[in-house]
């Protein structure tokens, strides 16, 4: 004889089993979906973006109003004073300064055609760092950067000299 015993089921087991089948089935339905439109999801958009164009940093050697400690003699040195200008709307950091053509005496002095006058920057990078703030400019004195031979001609005697120099600076 076969006999099949069951177990009678009441109202609140049966709608427990319902609703935990219709929870799983949500939950893998909605993860199927969210998983469909992750992977088939598309945009459109444009962007840009501009780099500044830093302005040169200017740099002038010892300009009316800025006075020297010393003074230039054969076989001396004398300190070097530049004016370096930043006209950028940002600091910037002066990196280091070379010399760029040849050392002139002033018109008065056109008989100074030997000055035997040298320039001899800092070493590169400047330490310590020298900052410009934005629209401003400041003196930078250079100790004993400025050489004179021995073989300078008397025509110099009392000339100001004219010491192209190229500054380097980084933002």
């Amino acid at each position: 004889m076969n006999t099949t015993h069951r177990t009678p089921r009441t109202p609140r087991t049966g709608r427990l089993a319902r609703t935990a089948a219709a929870t799983v089935a949500l939950c893998i339905l909605g993860g199927a979906g969210s998983a469909y439109a992750y992977w088939t999801s598309t945009g459109i958009g444009a962007g840009s973006a501009s780099n500044g164009t830093m302005q040169a940093v200017l740099v002038d050697a010892l300009i009316a109003g800025d006075a020297p400690q010393n003074t230039l003699v054969p076989g001396g040195t004398a300190d070097v004073i530049l004016r370096a200008t930043n006209p950028n709307a940002h600091a910037v950091t002066i990196y280091g300064l070379t010399a760029n053509g040849a050392i002139t005496a002033d018109a008065a002095h056109a008989g100074c055609t030997t000055t035997g006058v040298t320039f001899t920057p800092p070493p590169v990078p400047i330490s310590p760092p020298v900052t410009i703030q934005p629209n401003s400019s400041i003196l930078l004195t250079l100790p004993g950067a400025a050489s004179m031979s021995t073989e300078s001609l008397s025509a110099c005697q009392g000339a100001q000299f004219r010491i192209p120099v190229a500054l380097e600076a980084h933002k």
